[in-house]
């Protein structure tokens, strides 16, 4: 290590000097020139350090960074007025170690800083190198005004850390984070922090250039705007149209032929007389406007007349639809309501069912058929109470909810509106829209629906409001209280077939261009899509199927006009591929442990196959299959009830000397719920004793610590899956009777639907000897 003593010391303002690379400056304070001088007529050698502070005059070693630069001085020029212009050449980085002051200028003893870590100049060192480089590239193409000759310099150069040295000079950056470098020892971390440097220079470059565009673009577009507006006005005035009709004007005359009550009226007539004093240039201005124009656009006492004809009505909703008999009913008694007493309120309905079963398009359908206009809000992921009731007219942007702009669109105020996800919405802190609409779906209160934005009352009674869900879970009870539940099921396997025949079939055919001689499917081929290629409570997914095959037979009929595709069970796989899905049929001998259970699931009916093994061990009850908390409490349950029912028939020590293990088939679906407590309990039980169950027999029901069987839900699915897998024997709970009774012949035929209290009845039923 080097050291260098009372050597002249040049403090620099805003300048950060580099070990070989070259540095014009000029300097003025006294003790700097004396520096520049002695060195000149000595050995040439000089200390460039920068000052923390550009703004200290005499600054001492306190106000020095501790590492700068030895440089040689190789010109000096004298200016006028005392100032001198320094040419140096960076030699070797030097840490302070002592300033004096002596003979009228600053002298330094310095050390020589080393490398923390010597660089080899190997493949790496050669990537460090390029990679430096390209982005230097990238720099000057954004900045554009670095000398060539200085980048051409920079690129020859073929050692790092010069390299790193010559880019730290040359680029106008802050004086602070060349310092960071120069005081850096690992040429690792330099280059690490020059290439930061240059990344960060490049991002703000090319914000700075993106900003500089779009002023530029807006302020010619301000001026083209101002300058047409000129000459528009002069050629007005020119032909003499100064009188012609203003804003204003044209906002009376509109509220003369507006039907409105007298309380709305006044209320436009006031902000229409605001709107004349104020300036047409102020935001004031443009905030009363839009407020005006909402006023004038929303249809007051504007209704359209209801098409109260009880058969044209069925007709439409069977045309549209196929099943679907309790939303159809409603629908009915609610037209006769209306034919009846013209001013009736309507029922708000709430269709709540699977996916795809069609409580969307149902909606579109009742107001074709009550010849009602028809307007969809989808309030699914809505957080913001503003959507339902508008912002206030403070707030810059603000605009009515969307019911009124709805019912703008509408252009009456008895139009059909549909609340789509209504189980979807959130809270937040803008506020709950379940809550807005508390109002909304009340006719006691909808009659003065209030809108933040509106500030005037607006008659929501007249307009007839139908809600979907997928699950009545999520919705808050106020709302629910307010709303007629109908819940739309999944469809059988015979509706599925109807559907797609006498509806999807048509319209995908019309929706891929092509024609009913051109495209046929058989019966058989739309069953074998419906329980080979969907699984599903709706008909979405098959739709999708029947446009898959559409699609299929427009590749043919693109290639050849005359072609005619039949769709049939041969002939599928070719469109459709193998089989998506195959029903997992009834065993065909019975079985110790195994017993058939029916599930629901978020895309119709299922059944599970639960087995259950005993073997030796110490008492234990293993559960596997995925099963969530309810489920698992559910297997305790019936493992208690089991072992109090079979006291008598097993040994005393048999459920301490054994283990069992109880597993619901396919593993990786999260199962949960409580309704497969009797078919646990059944399982066990049968593997306990020993007894085999039939295999043609199914269960559903949640299981008490004394054997009863409490109702379920979601029967109708499951006595559907029961029957595509071959079920002939079906334990229902008691309680849910009036459930069944209620099903079409369609779902019941050619099942045996027993209906059990106890456990023991059914394994009396189940068990063979």
């Amino acid at each position: 290590m080097e050291n260098y003593t009372s050597v002249p010391v040049v403090t620099l303002r805003d300048v950060v000097v580099f070990p070989g690379t070259t540095v014009y400056f000029e300097v003025g304070r006294e003790a700097t020139v004396k520096a520049v001088n002695e060195a000149m007529h000595k050995k040439q050698y000089i200390f460039a350090v920068a000052q923390k502070d550009p703004k200290v005059e005499h600054p001492k070693q306190e106000d020095l960074f501790d590492v700068g630069t030895l440089a040689q001085v190789k010109q000096l020029v004298s200016m006028p007025g005392n100032v001198v212009r320094v040419i140096i050449v960076g030699q070797k980085r030097m840490k302070l170690e002592n300033l004096e002051y002596n003979d009228g200028y600053y002298q330094a003893d310095l050390t020589e800083l080393e490398e923390t870590r010597q660089i080899s100049y190997d493949v790496e060192t050669i990537a460090l190198i390029r990679g430096l480089k390209d982005l230097f590239t990238v720099y000057v193409n954004e900045q554009g005004k670095i000398n060539k000759n200085v980048v051409e310099e920079i690129m020859d150069c073929t050692d790092l850390n010069s390299l790193i040295n010559q880019i730290a000079t040359s680029i106008p950056v802050n004086y602070q984070f060349k310092q960071k470098i120069l005081n850096e020892q690992d040429i690792y971390q330099r280059h690490e922090d020059i290439s930061i440097i240059l990344s960060r220079e490049i991002g703000i470059l090319r914000i700075q250039d993106d900003v500089a565009r779009r002023v530029k673009s807006q302020v010619e577009k301000n001026q083209k705007e101002y300058y047409l507006h000129e000459q528009i006005k002069a050629i007005h005035k020119e032909l003499g149209d100064d009188d012609s009709e203003t804003d204003a004007d044209r906002y009376s005359a509109k509220l003369e032929k507006l039907k409105a009550p007298k309380k709305v009226k006044k209320k436009i007539a006031q902000e229409i007389k605001r709107f004349k004093l104020t300036n047409s240039n102020s935001s004031e201005n443009s905030v009363i406007r839009g407020y005006i124009e909402t006023l004038l656009t929303i249809p007051w006492k504007k209704a359209s007349e209801d098409n109260t004809d009880i058969q044209n009505a069925e007709n439409v909703l069977n045309e549209d639809h196929y099943g679907l008999k309790d939303v159809k009913e409603k629908v009915i008694e609610c037209l006769a309501v209306k034919a009846i007493k013209k001013d009736g309120y309507s029922p708000i309905m709430c269709l709540v069912g699977p996916p795809g079963t069609g409580k969307t398009s149902i909606a579109k359908s009742i107001a074709r058929a009550m010849n009602r206009k028809y307007i969809r809000i989808c309030l699914g992921g809505v957080r913001d109470e503003a959507e339902i009731r508008g912002h206030r007219r403070t707030y810059v942007g603000a605009m009515p909810g969307r019911i009124i702009a709805g019912i703008r669109n509408a252009k009456v105020k008895n139009p059909l509106i549909l609340f789509d996800e209504i189980d979807k919405m959130g809270a937040d802190y803008k506020g709950d829209p379940s809550s807005a609409l508390l109002e909304v779906l009340d006719p006691e209160q909808n009659k003065n629906f209030s809108d933040h934005y509106v500030e005037l009352p607006v008659d929501l009674s007249q307009a007839m409001f139908i809600c979907t869900a997928n699950s009545l879970d999520t919705i808050p009870r106020p709302l629910l209280d307010r709303m007629e539940i109908i819940q739309l099921s999944g469809y059988t396997e015979n509706e599925k077939f109807h559907i797609a025949k006498n509806y999807l079939v048509q319209k995908q055919i019309n929706a891929n261009g092509l024609t009913k001689e051109q495209f046929n499917i058989s019966d058989k081929a739309i069953h074998t899509v419906i329980q080979n290629y969907t699984r599903e409570a709706g008909v979405r997914g098959l739709e999708r199927k029947i446009g898959t095959l559409c699609r299929k037979a427009a590749v043919e009929a693109a290639k050849d006009s005359e072609v005619k595709i039949r769709i049939s069970n041969r002939n599928i796989k070719k469109f459709l591929g193998n089989y998506k899905y195959t029903l997992d049929a009834v065993s065909d001998k019975p079985q110790v442990g195994i017993v058939r259970g029916l599930a629901w699931t978020s895309v119709g009916g299922d059944t599970l196959e639960i087995e259950v093994n005993v073997m030796k061990g110490k008492g234990a009850l293993q559960l596997t299959g995925k099963l969530g908390d309810v489920m698992q409490e559910s297997a305790k349950i019936a493992l208690s009830y089991v072992k109090s029912q079979l006291t008598d028939v097993v040994a005393d020590d048999f459920f301490e000397k054994h283990d069992i293990h109880l597993h619901v088939p396919e593993g990786a679906v999260p199962k949960d719920g409580p309704s497969a407590g009797i078919t646990m309990a059944t399982a066990m039980y049968s593997a306990c004793t020993g007894k085999k169950v039939k295999a043609d027999a199914a269960m559903t029901g949640e299981i008490t610590l004394r054997g009863r069987i409490l109702p379920i839900g979601g029967l109708k699915e499951k006595i559907l899956a029961a029957k595509a897998v071959g079920v002939k024997l079906v334990f229902v709970p008691e309680k849910n009777r009036k459930d069944v009774e209620e099903f079409d012949s369609e779902v019941t035929e050619c099942v045996d639907i027993r209906f059990v209290t106890e456990a023991p009845e059914v394994w009396k039923l189940v068990l063979e000897e």
